[in-house]
C-alpha cells in the first residue's frame, strides 16, 4: 500500500495547493487572471509530484504527473510546454528506458491536448470533466502496459494491485475532483460578474425612471403655460402669472437634474468654515413653515460654538432633505430634536424624530440609488444626496430607528475638516 499512500499524500498536496490559488483568484475577481493562475497551478504541482516520486526501481519513477499535465494541457492549452517541462525534469532522474518512454508519451499527449484544448473548452461543464477524467484515464492504462511490460521478474500481486489502483482509481478520481472544483471556481465567477452588470443595470433602469419620473411633471405643468401664453386674448397680468410659474416649474425640472449630479459627485465648490449651529439653525428656519403645517415641532440643543470647514451650499442641502424627511415621516405630528455635540475627535450632529420609524432592513438599503421609504411617491434622491454630501466632506452617517418608536440620524465629522479628492 506504499504507492496508494504516496499517491493520496501527494493529490492533497494539489488540492491544497488549488485552493490558495483559488482564494487569490477569489480575491482578484478578475477571470482573466485564471490563465495565469490555472498555469502557476499547473508548473508547481507538477514540481511537487517530482519532489516526492515513488521510486518502484533505477527505470521506473511513479507520481501523479499526468493530474497536472491533463488539467493545464486541456484547461489552458499549454499541453507543449508543461510536456516538455516533464521531459526535462524527468531527464535529471536518468535517461534510461523509463525515460524515453515517457518522453514518447508525453510528446503524444502534449500534442493531443494542444489539438483538443480549444474544441474541450467550448464543451459543457459536465462534459468537460467527462472528457479531461476519461483523458486520464486513457493515458493510465498506457503506463499499466509500460509497467507490466518492463517488470523482469513479474512484480507479486499486492505491488501490481497497488500500482493499477493508483493509476486507475487515484489518478483520473484527482483529475475529476480538480477539474470538478475548476468549473465550479469558474462558474462562480461569472455568476458574480453576470450579478454586478445586472446590479449596474438594474441601477440604470431606476435612475432613468426617476429621471422620467421627476422631471415629467414640471415640464408637463411647463409645456401646458407655455400653449396657454400662446393665446393672443390673455392679459398682461395673466401672462406674467404664467411666466412666474412657468419659471418656478423648470427650476424644479433643474433642481432634481442637479440632485443626480450630485449624486454621483457632490458639488462641492466652495471651502469654508462654517458655524454649525448657525447653519443648522438657518436650515431650521428654512422648514419651520413646512414642520407648522405638518404640526411638528422642531427642538434645537446646541452646544458652544462648533466650526467645521466645508461647503454651505452642500450643507445646507444636507440637512434640508434629512430634516424634511423627518418631518414628513410625522403624519400626525409629533417633534424632532437636533442636537450638537463634540469630542476630540468628531463633531456630532444628531436629529431624532418621533415618527414612525424603519426597519432593519429598510435602514441597510439607505442611500441606495432611487430606494425609498415613501413608496411609489418618493424617489429617494434627497437621502442620496445627503449621503453622499457627508462623504466627501469626510463625514459618516449611523441611523436608528425602531418601528413605531422614531429615528435617529447621527453625523460625524472629523474635527480637522476635510480635504476635496
Amino acid at each position: 500500500m506504499d504507492i496508494t499512500i504516496y499517491f493520496f499524500f501527494n493529490l492533497s498536496l494539489i488540492i491544497i495547493l488549488l485552493f490558495i490559488l483559488i482564494l487569490y483568484i477569489g480575491c482578484s475577481n478578475n477571470l482573466k487572471s485564471y490563465i495565469i493562475f490555472a498555469t502557476i497551478f499547473s508548473f508547481i504541482s507538477l514540481v511537487i509530484c517530482f519532489i516526492l516520486p515513488y521510486r518502484f526501481n533505477d527505470g521506473i519513477i511513479l507520481d501523479l504527473r499526468l493530474i497536472p499535465f491533463t488539467i493545464g494541457g486541456l484547461y489552458v492549452g499549454i499541453g507543449p510546454l508543461l510536456g516538455l517541462f516533464i521531459i526535462i525534469v524527468r531527464g535529471i532522474y536518468g535517461l534510461n528506458s523509463g525515460f524515453f518512454y515517457t518522453s514518447i508519451m508525453i510528446v503524444i499527449f502534449s500534442l493531443i491536448f494542444w489539438k483538443m484544448s480549444p474544441w474541450f473548452l467550448k464543451k459543457t461543464s459536465k462534459s468537460r470533466v467527462i472528457i479531461a477524467t476519461g483523458m486520464s484515464l486513457i493515458i493510465s492504462i498506457f503506463l499499466i502496459i509500460f509497467f507490466e511490460l518492463n517488470q523482469q521478474p513479474y512484480p507479486v500481486f499486492d505491488t501490481v494491485f497497488d500500482i493499477v489502483f493508483g493509476y486507475l482509481i487515484i489518478q483520473p478520481l484527482g483529475v475529476a475532483i480538480i477539474a470538478i472544483i475548476i468549473e465550479i471556481v469558474c462558474k462562480s465567477l461569472y455568476l458574480r460578474r453576470h450579478l454586478v452588470k445586472t446590479k449596474r443595470l438594474e441601477v440604470v433602469e431606476k435612475m432613468a425612471a426617476a429621471i422620467s419620473h421627476e422631471i415629467r411633471n414640471p415640464l408637463t405643468a411647463a409645456i401646458g403655460f407655455v400653449q396657454l401664453m400662446q393665446d393672443e386674448t390673455i392679459t398682461k397680468d395673466k401672462s406674467d402669472q404664467y411666466l412666474s410659474i412657468l419659471k418656478s416649474e423648470l427650476n424644479s425640472a433643474e433642481k432634481v437634474i442637479q440632485n443626480f449630479l450630485n449624486f454621483s459627485k457632490p458639488q462641492i465648490e466652495t471651502i469654508e468654515l462654517l458655524d454649525v449651529n448657525e447653519e443648522l439653525q438657518f436650515v431650521v428656519n428654512t422648514l419651520q413653515p413646512l414642520a407648522k403645517k405638518s404640526m411638528v415641532t422642531i427642538d434645537t440643543k446646541f452646544e458652544a460654538t462648533i466650526q467645521i470647514m466645508g461647503d454651505r451650499q452642500s450643507f445646507h442641502q444636507c440637512f434640508v432633505n434629512i430634516i424634511k424627511n423627518s418631518i414628513e415621516a410625522m403624519d400626525d405630528g409629533g417633534t424632532i430634536t437636533i442636537e450638537v455635540e463634540s469630542s476630540q475627535t468628531n463633531h456630532l450632529i444628531r436629529i431624532q424624530d418621533t415618527g414612525k420609524g424603519m426597519t432593519a432592513e429598510q435602514i441597510e438599503h439607505l442611500g441606495e440609488p432611487y430606494y425609498s421609504t415613501k413608496g411609489e411617491s418618493g424617489t429617494g434622491l434627497g437621502i442620496m444626496v445627503a449621503y453622499n454630501i457627508v462623504r466627501a466632506m469626510n463625514g459618516t452617517i449611523s441611523v436608528k430607528s425602531e418601528v413605531g418608536n422614531g429615528t435617529t440620524f447621527e453625523f460625524a465629522f472629523p474635527t480637522e475638516g476635510f480635504k476635496i479628492s
